[in-house]
C-alpha cells in the first residue's frame, strides 16, 4: 500500500478526513437546535443535537392541574418530536460527510 496514493485512496489520509469531518459536525452539535411544538404551539421544547432539552415553554392555557395527563402527554409528544429530528439531522449531516469523502452508503 502506497501512503502517497495520489488517487486519494490513501486510508491514512481517509481515517483523518473522517475525523475531521466529525469533530466539526460534534462541535456544532451543541449549538445547532431544532425546534418543535405539539398542542397546536401549546408545548414549545428546543432540542440540540446532541439530543439535550435545551429550553420548553408552556402556554398558559395548557396548564390545567386537573388535567395533568394532558400536559404530560403534549410534553412527551414535543420531546420525542424533537429527538426524532435530531436523529434526522445527524443522518443527513452522516450522509453528506460520507458523500464528501465518496464513501459508499448501504440503503437500509
Amino acid at each position: 500500500m502506497d501512503i502517497n496514493d495520489p488517487n486519494g485512496s490513501n486510508p491514512i489520509k481517509l481515517a483523518q478526513s473522517i475525523k475531521d469531518n466529525m469533530l466539526q459536525m460534534m462541535n456544532e452539535a451543541g449549538s445547532k437546535t431544532i425546534t418543535v411544538s405539539s398542542g397546536g404551539g401549546m408545548v414549545t421544547v428546543v432540542v440540540n443535537l446532541k439530543s439535550q432539552i435545551v429550553s420548553l415553554s408552556l402556554e398558559r392555557e395548557v396548564v390545567n392541574p386537573d388535567d395533568i395527563e394532558m400536559l404530560t402527554d403534549l410534553i412527551v409528544a414535543a420531546v420525542n418530536q424533537g429527538l426524532e429530528q435530531v436523529q434526522q439531522e445527524i443522518s443527513q449531516r452522516m450522509g453528506q460527510i460520507a458523500l464528501k469523502l465518496n464513501i459508499p452508503i448501504n440503503p437500509e
